[in-house]
């Protein structure tokens, strides 16, 4: 084991060949776009042709990403394979919301031409409901963005000889530039090519990795007991996970605007139940595996969790194979930072600047517009990769702000017609500051005492399971309190 590690502990030109090939690829399809596109609906929504299979990739390609690629790998070097659990939440989440969401949410997005997740909300609710919920998303998608540019620094840092900020800057500046010019259509034509070389480089990195390390002998001697176990998970654990992820697949700006983007419901529920499967369990034991085995590899040495996997691809990939291996990670890592920074200008431009400040504004002026707006927020998200320690509290930080104070007026305005626009805007406001509240002071949380300590990113996942009972209870107080109102339809086909 030792002497394979040494063998190969350091890039060949050949991986920095594959590695330049795929950033130039990704910046001509982008470029490609920039010069087909002639309005807003090409760039937001995809033009609203797009098929299953693509939509499907696109989205696991976006839920999963470098995050929680880079992130469950950490995961799985600290807890084992169970932390493949936490991507079960992803396959819960799509495939309820394909029965739940999608039939209603496409028919009214067909009928009124929409592009964004408050469009639904203005209709069911008012305009100021769509107001906070798109001041919400926008930051909350900046943060994940944010995220995904630090998966990306570690990566770097951990497979080639650079500092971890100047990585942040490369690889922000490449997600910026190739999202500004290209929009949702290079965003899904991307993630389709990327899921692709993320699979087949995990599937790669696998057997290698394990013969890297020394085999079944080798791990058996050096994992900590329950690594192995697929129950090596607490019901803390996994209410936090349950807390933060589910929401997200009813309130996603990224998945709302790839329902507009298909052709018909029907073509939204597959592409929804494909992206379930991929999800878990493929994308998640894969993970998990690769960063049991990185912690083999790494035994003792005392590194950050999530830079075990990048140096584990680095030390015991074969030329070439390292290559391909570190840009299905780069791929993955893009793919969801594009659509998260697509879908927080989608918030700024669509639901804030069109309808508030310049709604007469032309076509080829709103594109130009967004197109900078991109530039801006990305940047304002690379900021934010530079803040943030490690990527799965970024991650949670973002989801259990959006959860928080999104999660329950969406479900009410699906299933719940008692509830009053009124209930739903103090919703969203009580939700939102009670989460970044506990996430700042978590000694004001109740529940920060009886979790356990070593909770993975526990002080924004218990802040989440505060708020979200908050938001429910202002919801239904206010809501009782009031005339019944007189919702606009969101019945499938209306």
């Amino acid at each position: 084991q030792g002497e394979y590690l040494r063998r190969e502990a350091t890039m060949h030109l050949t991986d920095y060949v594959i590695l330049a090939a795929y950033m130039l690829g990704v910046l001509g399809l982008g470029a490609y776009f920039f010069r087909r596109q002639t309005h807003a609906d090409e760039y937001f929504v995809g033009d609203r042709r797009m098929t299953g299979s693509h939509i499907g990739l696109s989205v696991v390609a976006t839920d999963v990403g470098g995050g929680f690629s880079i992130g469950l790998g950490g995961l799985g070097f600290v807890m084992g394979l169970s932390a493949g659990w936490m991507l079960f939440m992803g396959l819960l989440g799509a495939w309820i919301t394909a029965v739940i969401m999608i039939p209603k949410v496409k028919a009214l997005g067909e009928r009124f031409g929409w592009s964004s997740y408050p469009d639904f909300l203005e209709h069911r609710f008012d305009a100021r409901t769509r107001f906070v919920a798109a001041v919400l998303s926008a930051v909350g998608y900046g943060a994940f963005v944010g995220a995904q540019i630090l998966g990306g620094a570690k990566l770097s840092a951990g497979a080639f000889d650079v500092d971890q900020t100047t990585a942040a800057v490369i690889m922000g500046a490449v997600v910026i530039v190739y999202t500004a010019l290209g929009g949702l259509q290079a965003v899904v034509y991307t993630d389709t090519v990327q899921w692709i070389i993320l699979f087949a480089g995990l599937l790669f990195a696998l057997p290698a990795a394990y013969f890297g390390v020394g085999g079944w002998s080798q791990i058996q001697e050096t994992l900590p007991a329950g690594h192995l176990s697929l129950v090596n998970v607490n019901g803390w654990q996994i209410a936090v996970w349950a807390g933060t992820i589910l929401p997200i697949w009813f309130i996603a700006m990224t998945l709302y605007q790839r329902i507009y983007a298909t052709r018909d419901v029907k073509t939204a529920k597959r592409a929804w139940f494909l992206a379930g499967l991929l999800e878990f369990p493929v994308l998640a034991f894969l993970g998990a595996a690769l960063g049991v085995l990185a912690r083999v590899a790494f035994a003792g040495e005392g590194i950050d969790p999530e830079t075990g996997l990048p140096r584990l691809l680095k030390e015991v990939l074969p030329i070439g194979l390292t290559g391909l291996v570190i840009a299905a990670y780069f791929s993955a890592i893009m793919s969801t930072a594009d659509s998260c920074l697509l879908a927080s200008v989608g918030n700024v431009m669509h639901d804030i600047y069109r309808k508030y400040i310049n709604p007469s504004t032309s076509e080829s002026g709103y594109l130009r517009l967004s197109r900078l707006f991109t530039i801006v927020i990305g940047v304002a998200s690379l900021a934010i990769a530079l803040w943030v320690p490690t990527v799965l509290e970024a991650i949670f930080l973002a989801y259990g702000f959006m959860a928080s104070g999104l999660i329950v007026p969406t479900v009410a305005a699906l299933l719940w017609k008692r509830a009053t626009a009124g209930a739903a805007f103090w919703s969203m406001i009580f939700g939102g500051a009670t989460a970044v509240l506990l996430s700042v002071k978590p000694s004001f949380n109740p529940l920060h005492e009886l979790a356990p300590a070593d909770l993975e990113s526990g002080v924004v996942g218990l802040a989440a399971l505060v708020a979200v009972p908050v938001s429910l209870i202002v919801l239904v107080v206010i809501s009782l309190a009031s005339r019944a109102p007189e919702p606009a339809p969101v019945e499938e086909g209306t």
